[in-house]
């Protein structure tokens, strides 16, 4: 194998060096993603998404920053609430870098800074507040922080999303005070429902009572109603029927042999009432004319027949006459 020539050697020390200067120069950015650019020791561009050429041995990539949202751990910290009450609090903080040059150039840790800054802006916070409304007011302290931090992120090209508590943890002897402050009140709210509950029962019970007071006199009411509507009509059909069987035995009596059986039943309704009375009672007052039914019967008809007699002098009376009422006089005529 002969030796290989000085200018091959060249060659390919020259090509080396050429592709080592492309790979060191040609830089891709991913998506969200920025990377800071120096020249010579001072600030030249920021990259963005995509492909991009460098100066060989003077342009030199910085700082490489992610533009996604970030979530940072905001360690426990001991806070003492406005009533002297030390709880434990941690938290979570959402940023995003929003300009890389600033980010880099702005503060040295922009994550140790933000992460301080929550920790005091919660301490404060925390320290407005009665131990009772730090569980209610999470949100409000939440945007508190959120806009402490704001404030002064900003002119480290950091933006402040949100921050949420996680935890808020007061001593043991507080939480067993709590604890018994919360089942008193569960047995307070367990007392007062039940109360209500019998009263509610109580109420509904009375006023079914009512109702059934009520349906009951108007079912009375309607009752008695048609009771006395019935008994009307009954006493009206008896009358019209009593009216219809006088008229009839009217009839039968004016027809001939009506008299006779008249006599005759005259003189069965007698001796028929005789025996009913001595069943009834012990004493007997018998009329001296006992045995003359003959007598009896007589004094029955003369009665039909004075009744009969005066039957067209009442009916005379009442029937209206037929010359009509008098015509009043007639005034005398004007003398002229």
């Amino acid at each position: 194998m002969e030796p290989m020539s000085a200018g091959l050697m060249i060659a390919i020390v020259v090509a080396a060096f050429a592709v080592f200067v492309v790979v060191k120069t040609a830089v891709v950015v991913p998506q969200q993603n920025a990377y800071v650019v120096e020249r010579l020791g001072r600030f030249h561009s920021v990259l963005d998404a995509g492909f991009h050429v460098l100066l060989p041995f003077a342009d030199v990539i910085r700082y490489r920053h992610t533009l996604k949202e970030q979530a940072v751990d905001i360690p426990e910290q001991i806070c003492i609430t406005k009533d002297n009450v030390q709880v434990a609090v941690d938290g979570i903080l959402y940023l995003k870098v929003l300009d890389a040059q600033r980010a880099s150039y702005g503060i040295a840790d922009y994550y140790y800074a933000i992460s301080q800054l929550a920790q005091t802006a919660l301490r404060s916070e925390i320290g407005k507040i009665d131990l009772d409304r730090t569980f209610e007011e999470r949100s409000h302290i939440n945007g508190m922080v959120v806009t402490e931090l704001d404030k002064a992120s900003g002119p480290w090209g950091v933006k402040v999303l949100r921050y949420e508590i996680k935890n808020i943890t007061p001593p043991q002897d507080v939480l067993a005070a709590m604890e018994k402050q919360m089942r008193a009140e569960r047995e307070k709210r367990a007392v007062v429902l039940a109360s209500e509950g019998e009263r509610d029962a109580a109420i509904n019970t009375a006023e079914g009572k009512k109702q059934q007071v009520i349906k009951e006199s108007e079912a009375s009411r309607q009752q008695q109603i048609n009771e006395a509507e019935g008994q009307a009509q009954a006493i009206l059909a008896i009358a019209e029927a009593t009216a219809g069987g006088l008229r009839k035995v009217g009839d039968a009596i004016s027809a001939p042999g009506g008299v006779e059986a008249v006599q005759l039943r005259v003189a069965e309704q007698y001796v028929e009432q005789f025996g009913h009375l001595a069943k009834v009672n012990n004493t007997v007052i018998l009329p001296a004319t006992l045995s003359d039914v003959g007598s009896m019967i007589a004094a029955a008809m003369n009665v039909l027949k004075t009744a009969r007699a005066e039957e067209p002098v009442r009916n005379a009376a009442v029937a209206p006459s037929r010359a009509g009422p008098a015509m009043p006089p007639r005034p005398p005529l004007p003398r002229p």
